[in-house]
């Protein structure tokens, strides 16, 4: 395995959270425990990308008897209405 070796800048709670996962033992250095969850989050975004592919495919392969009309000019009603109520109740 090639090693590349770069600095980084982290947040407190970042290198908080790396340093947790070597003092738990879950993995021996903060290099190690950055990587390792680098490609753990790589997976699960590949996972859930397989996930909606699917879907999709199954959404498409439904008979046209099954698909759901959908209105154009509506289909962005709701969320104007919401920046609408936000924008009149400023926080």
């Amino acid at each position: 395995m090639t090693v590349h070796k770069q600095s980084v800048s982290f947040s407190d709670p970042a290198f908080a959270f790396a340093r947790e996962l070597v003092e738990s033992g879950e993995y021996p250095t903060i290099s190690a425990a950055v990587s390792g969850e680098l490609v753990r989050a790589r997976l699960a975004r590949h996972r859930e990308q397989a996930l909606f592919e699917a879907e999709v495919q199954r959404r498409l392969a439904l008979p046209l008897d099954q698909w759901e009309e959908v209105e154009l000019d509506k289909i962005t009603d709701s969320a104007r209405a919401y920046l609408a109520r936000l924008a009149s109740n400023p926080a």
